[in-house]
């Protein structure tokens, strides 16, 4: 398992145990000891005693912001409003979930989600083959038959050479980037401004929503330095009052686009495409083998270069 991964549930697990131990002495709270918690559990145990401490300072200044906009968490409406909180499963993210960590009041009808970034800020890693159809996964519209047409050349290609021998290397094809994955990029590039010319009004919201999940949530990344907080307050179920205790900060809604404007090949690069929408979104699509060895479908590392304004950020700086 890469190492990314493995920080990132040692820091689910940290944000998790800190949530309870700052929360448990101001209302009811348990951990829900899932398999996806004993495994976050595990990974962290193992790190040393001086690396699962920065991990807790940093949770602990995140969740101290998120106690201050969320007073939900430690206001009960009565003794059976238990506070339960959560490691989500690897599945639900396959569903359009993002969250990691959530926090639930069933009394209340109500919880958030935390999704947790260590060290990097990519919103998805989604692949690109012969058979799937990426605007009908992502975009709730089916991809052309032209767009296939275009494709599967280069993915029968890759899976000839493959089928020759199971070893061969990415590196050994000549002008690679010119013969998979330029091509490649063309025809997605093409495909998806089709897609928004027939479905108008619908692709780029449902894009982003794909991306960066169907429900609310907070983005907690933790740097060297300092943790950075993101709302993502689509549906205005963030940042809510408990009775007359307001949040000491007030979160606007996010807006979602409602147009592509371009998608163009970053400059001077054979590997990334450029989404520009309106409302001030802006993703990167950069391609790339998830493997050593050639295999017939490749992946996309997409990242948020620029949001809306009212994508509600704050810094908290922490000293480790």
């Amino acid at each position: 398992m890469a190492s990314q991964t493995i920080n990132g549930k040692a820091f689910e697990y940290s944000l998790l145990i800190e949530f309870y131990e700052k929360l448990k002495i101001q209302t009811r709270v348990r951990i829900h000891e899932n398999k996806s918690f004993k495994i976050a559990r595990n990974y962290f145990i193992n790190f040393s005693k001086e690396e699962q401490s920065n991990f807790r300072i940093s949770s602990s200044a995140a969740i101290n912001f998120l106690i201050d906009i969320e007073p939900r968490l430690t206001n009960a409406i009565n003794e059976k409003d238990e506070l339960v909180l959560e490691i989500v499963s690897d599945k639900e993210g396959q569903s359009g979930d993002v969250r990691d960590v959530l926090t639930i009041r069933s009394e209340q009808k109500w919880e958030i989600g935390i999704s947790a970034k260590n060290n990097h800020k990519a919103v998805k890693h989604s692949r690109l083959s012969a058979k799937i159809n990426f605007g009908q996964k992502w975009l709730n519209h089916s991809c052309s038959e032209k767009y296939f047409e275009e494709i599967n050349p280069i993915f029968q290609m890759l899976s000839d050479i493959k089928a020759k021998d199971k070893g061969t290397k990415w590196n050994t094809i000549k002008n690679m980037h010119d013969v998979v994955y330029v091509p490649i990029l063309e025809a997605f590039k093409k495909e998806l401004i089709r897609l928004d010319k027939n479905n108008h009004s619908t692709v780029a919201e449902n894009l982003v929503q794909y991306l960066i999940g169907t429900k609310d949530f907070y983005k907690v990344i933790k740097g060297k330095s300092k943790v950075e907080i993101q709302a993502y307050n689509i549906h205005g179920t963030l940042n809510q009052s408990f009775q007359k205790i307001k949040p000491k900060a007030k979160l606007q809604k996010l807006k979602l686009p409602s147009r592509l404007i371009e998608v163009v090949f970053k400059k001077e690069s054979k590997t990334t495409l450029i989404v520009s929408l309106d409302e001030g979104w802006q993703i990167s699509f950069r391609i790339h083998n998830a493997s050593s060895r050639v295999e017939p479908s490749l992946k996309f590392d997409i990242n948020l270069i620029s949001a809306p304004q009212s994508l509600f950020t704050q810094h908290v700086f922490v000293n480790m």
